[in-house]
């Protein structure tokens, strides 16, 4: 089974945490040590960011971080070298998180390959247009038996996202706010709102609220309206405050979403 749908699967009612940090930053060689020491300290599953030139999606804090890994050479192929050389050690989903020219540049099939062979579990591509991920990415992944996760916004219709929750598997990604990303201090009542509405409405797949989320009232507040979150920006600040040591990273995470 694909570990995305088996981490759902068998999460019975616990809350699950997701990082995205953006592969080679702060140093090119760091990506394995990150996700190995994530999943020593607990985190559920993974977001390898994969830098892009032009990241539309992404605030400053991953903008810089892109800009700083493409300077310290990082490609899409030096990264799937990395997560090979360690594949057999990573026991939790690896999602691949990057924008469709990359990808379309690396080849679709050569890419869901690549994902096989480095032990990826699927991806997520913030401007894959929903007709072009039916028509030309779902049947290739579908072969591989990765997922492609899609991401919804308060800004989508009911009808949409009954949409894309027929045609998608592993889980939906709610982003908090239809803005950029970037960490938040509170949600508001009309955000609040839009978690709610989603959660009446008794879709299939699983979600995981992400965009914004830094402290404890964030934290909680996905939490209570999904199967968990997902934590960006704040992490990619603290690891490259900590320039690279993830342990360092994650002990002030962790101590920031008690606040």
């Amino acid at each position: 089974m694909n570990k995305i749908n088996s981490l759902f699967n068998n999460r019975g009612e616990q809350k699950l945490l997701s990082l995205y940090f953006c592969a080679g930053a702060p140093t090119l060689d760091g990506t394995a040590d990150v996700i190995l020491t994530m999943q020593r300290r607990g985190i559920a599953m993974v977001e390898v960011g994969i830098p892009f030139s032009d990241p539309m999606a992404d605030g400053p804090v991953i903008q810089n971080a892109a800009t700083r890994s493409l300077k310290n050479g990082m490609t899409l192929r030096l990264l799937f070298q990395q997560l090979t050389a360690v594949k057999d050690q990573v026991h939790i989903p690896i999602i691949l998180m990057g924008y469709l020219n990359p990808i379309m540049q690396y080849g679709i099939e050569a890419f869901c390959q690549s994902c096989v062979e480095s032990g990826v579990s699927g991806m997520i591509i913030p401007d894959l247009p929903f007709k072009d991920y039916q028509e030309v990415i779902k049947p290739v992944a579908d072969r591989y038996d990765l997922r492609v996760i899609m991401l919804i916004t308060p800004e989508t219709s009911e009808e949409r996202i009954r949409f894309i929750d027929d045609h998608t598997d592993g889980f939906i990604y709610m982003v908090s706010s239809a803005a950029i990303t970037g960490a938040q201090k509170s949600f508001d009542e009309q955000k609040q709102e839009y978690f709610r509405r989603i959660n009446q409405m008794n879709l299939h797949n699983p979600r995981m609220i992400g965009f914004g989320i830094s402290n404890k009232q964030t934290l909680l507040s996905a939490q209570q309206n999904a199967a968990g979150a997902i934590i960006g920006s704040k992490f990619v600040t603290l690891l490259n405050e900590a320039q690279g040591n993830a342990d360092k990273a994650l002990d002030q995470l962790f101590e920031a979403l008690e606040h």
